[in-house]
């Protein structure tokens, strides 16, 4: 019963349909795989009640005949949504004890669909991390290793526990939210496919927020048909979210075909830069061959604002965040700092904020209110917006050539070791994001498919971009390229 953790939504699926199993026997096997998991530290609040009581009533529905596609397939949450009597802290100490009385739109969404939540997953605090290193709840591990070598290797961030959970087949998928690549950078580190939507496509409402304009959920899971499938539960309109859009939800997993032939692929120039490694090169170029040879029209594109990105969005990002984060004061909810005799309400909000907020989160809060500060707000804040709008014409400007999606790298290495990047300067760990921030900048739709092995025997992904709202034809262009790329290498259990 154990292998039954290994599979697919879409195998899960099709199997409790012919009731080959049914979604308690499915669930339990995730449950003994968690539990033989701790090593990765991927899962922060088990909750296998709540499992089991989930998978019994989608068994009911199952054999009723009313069952969506996700219904019994159990999944994970990541701790920055809010789950109805559950911890819910994103990974924050100042969020000790927080239990929400509610339940975010998106895993509303997926409760409706009949899918198990087996527990919460780690992740960087307030999803602000590459790494999955600043963490309260201590790093997640990644499951692979390089070869010949013991060293615990970064699962990415912010989403590092969905992407440890997912790759190492201790659930069949789980959620994640990406703000500058939160999705797609762990996706790549993992060997997973992840997938950000269209900003506004899935509501943000009971998501523990960090950049609000940037923040968007998406799925993480073992291939695009599950993204598909997944993402398709996960979307929905909802009024409580001024962001969210009033559009049909597409059926995802019809659209995958895998026939792209006609289809135009753009290669842009501005992200051969330089000191990335051969080896992402090699795969990037491969990655033309693939859709090529699948019939595809590859052309160079220039996205000429690219290079001015990683700033505006390390100004934009903390400036957003710093507002956010403004709430916890240890006044209403989470934690509050023990108080001397003499203290008042300002030394209470000094000592809580000290206590519950660590280092990356203090770092970029300072950011934050130093550029939306008076004498400063236009030379930064308002000088990163612009160069925004500056990202997003030039995608607009690619898409109006006939371009349907863009291929790029997903990350400009592979999975680095935990404590590696300790002492570097804080700018090499944003530098990860390099590829990806230009996607929240512009609001688009971005989708990270495994596509090789480096010499070291570790994933590397390759990130298509869409057009927004046309996620379903982004994800048919992915599936075109994992069908060619023919990834199928899983992590050696050491676990």
């Amino acid at each position: 019963m154990n292998d039954l953790s290994k599979l697919t939504i879409a195998g899960a699926r099709d199997a409790l349909r012919k009731g080959d199993m049914t979604s308690v026997e499915l669930t339990e096997a995730c449950l003994s795989a968690i539990d033989g998991a701790d090593g990765l530290n991927a899962f922060v609040h088990k909750t296998p009640e709540i499992a089991r009581d989930r998978a019994a009533a989608a068994d009911a529905r199952i054999k009723a005949g009313d069952a969506p596609a996700m219904c019994g397939i159990p999944i994970g949450i990541k701790d920055l949504f809010c789950t109805e009597g559950v911890a819910s802290q994103a990974a924050s100490r100042i969020l000790e004890g927080f239990q929400p009385q509610y339940e975010s739109a998106v895993s509303q969404n997926l409760i409706d669909a009949g899918a198990v939540m087996l527990g919460k997953l780690n992740m960087d605090e307030f999803a602000m991390g590459s790494s999955n290193e600043t963490s309260v709840y201590g790093n997640a591990v990644n499951p692979w290793r390089r070869r010949d070598d013991e060293a615990a290797l970064t699962p990415g961030g912010s989403s590092g526990g969905s992407a440890a959970a997912v790759a190492a087949d201790l659930c069949l998928a789980a959620t994640g939210t990406d703000t500058g690549g939160s999705i797609r950078q762990p996706a790549a580190f993992t060997g997973i496919t992840g997938i950000k939507p269209t900003y506004g496509r899935c509501s943000r409402w009971g998501t523990i927020a960090f950049a609000s304009s940037l923040d968007q959920a998406g799925p993480m899971t073992k291939d695009v048909r599950d993204a598909a499938i997944m993402l398709g539960a996960m979307c929905s309109h909802d009024p409580r979210d001024s962001t969210s859009v009033d559009l049909a939800v597409p059926d995802f997993e019809a659209a995958l075909s895998g026939d792209i032939r006609g289809k135009t692929i753009g290669i842009p120039k501005e992200y051969h830069m330089e000191g990335i490694p051969e080896e992402i090169e090699a795969l990037w170029s491969q990655g033309k061959d693939m859709l090529r040879d699948a019939g595809a029209k590859i052309v160079d594109i220039s996205l000429p604002h690219t290079k001015y990105a990683l700033a505006a969005y390390y100004v934009i990002a903390p400036a957003e965040a710093s507002s956010n984060l403004a709430r916890y004061d240890g006044v209403r909810y989470g934690h509050r700092a023990s108080l001397g005799s003499g203290d008042g309400i300002t030394e209470m909000y000094e000592k809580t904020r000290a206590e519950g907020f660590g280092a990356e989160v203090q770092r970029r809060v300072m950011i934050g209110t130093y550029v939306l500060s008076a004498g400063f707000y236009d030379a930064y804040y308002n000088r990163a917006r612009r160069v925004r709008t500056l990202i997003k014409q030039d995608f607009d400007d690619v898409f109006a050539q006939g371009v349907d999606a863009v291929l790029t790298p997903a990350t400009p290495s592979a999975a680095f070791g935990l404590g590696e990047m300790k002492s570097a300067d804080p700018v090499q760990m944003y530098l990860n994001d390099v590829f990806t921030v230009t996607v929240n900048l512009a609001g688009l739709p971005g989708i990270s498919v495994p596509a090789g092995l480096d010499h070291q025997g570790l994933p590397l992904g390759l990130q298509l971009i869409g057009r927004p709202w046309e996620e379903a034809d982004l994800l048919n262009t992915a599936y075109a390229l994992e069908t060619a790329a023919g990834f199928v290498a899983k992590p050696v259990k050491w676990w």
